[in-house]
C-alpha cells in the first residue's frame, strides 16, 4: 500500500464523549478557550483545537476512563497550569508522581512535564512540554 491510501496522510479527528453538552461546551470553550465551529444538536459539538477537529459527542451514559482520552503539547507547562488552576481548574495528582509539587507537574524519565485534570464530565486530560532535543 502507498502513503496516500493510508491513513498517515489524513487528517486526525479527535473524539471525545459528553452526558451533558452545555457543560461540555462551557468547559472547551469557555475554560479551554477552543473555538467552537458547530453546535450540531443533538449529536456533538465541534470544537477547532488548532487545526484538530474536536467533536465532543454526545452519548447516554459515561463512565470514564482512568487514562488521558486528549492531551496538548504546550510551550511551557508551568504557565499553563497556572492559568488553569486560575480558571478553576484542578490538577489531578497521583502518589509517587507529583503529588508532591506545588503544581502538580510531573516529569518523566525522558525530561518531558507533564500535568493533568479532568473535563466537566470527568475525562482525564493532560498539558505536556516536552524535553528540547539537544
Amino acid at each position: 500500500m502507498t502513503r496516500e491510501s493510508m491513513l498517515g496522510a489524513s487528517k486526525l479527528v479527535a473524539f471525545v464523549p459528553t452526558i451533558d453538552p452545555a457543560k461540555a461546551r462551557a468547559f472547551y470553550e469557555g475554560v479551554l478557550g477552543l473555538r467552537l465551529v458547530e453546535d450540531a444538536k443533538p449529536f456533538a459539538l465541534v470544537f477547532d483545537a488548532n487545526g484538530t477537529m474536536l467533536r465532543v459527542t454526545t452519548v447516554r451514559e459515561l463512565v470514564p476512563d482512568p487514562f488521558t482520552v486528549l492531551g496538548w503539547d504546550v510551550e511551557r507547562i508551568e504557565a499553563t497550569v497556572d492559568k488553569l488552576t486560575a480558571a478553576g481548574v484542578e490538577m489531578l495528582r497521583f502518589e509517587g508522581m507529583n503529588d508532591t509539587e506545588p503544581r502538580g507537574i510531573w516529569t518523566a524519565p525522558s525530561g518531558a512535564k507533564v500535568a493533568w485534570f479532568k473535563d466537566a464530565d470527568g475525562n482525564a486530560l493532560s498539558v505536556t512540554e516536552f524535553a528540547k532535543a539537544g
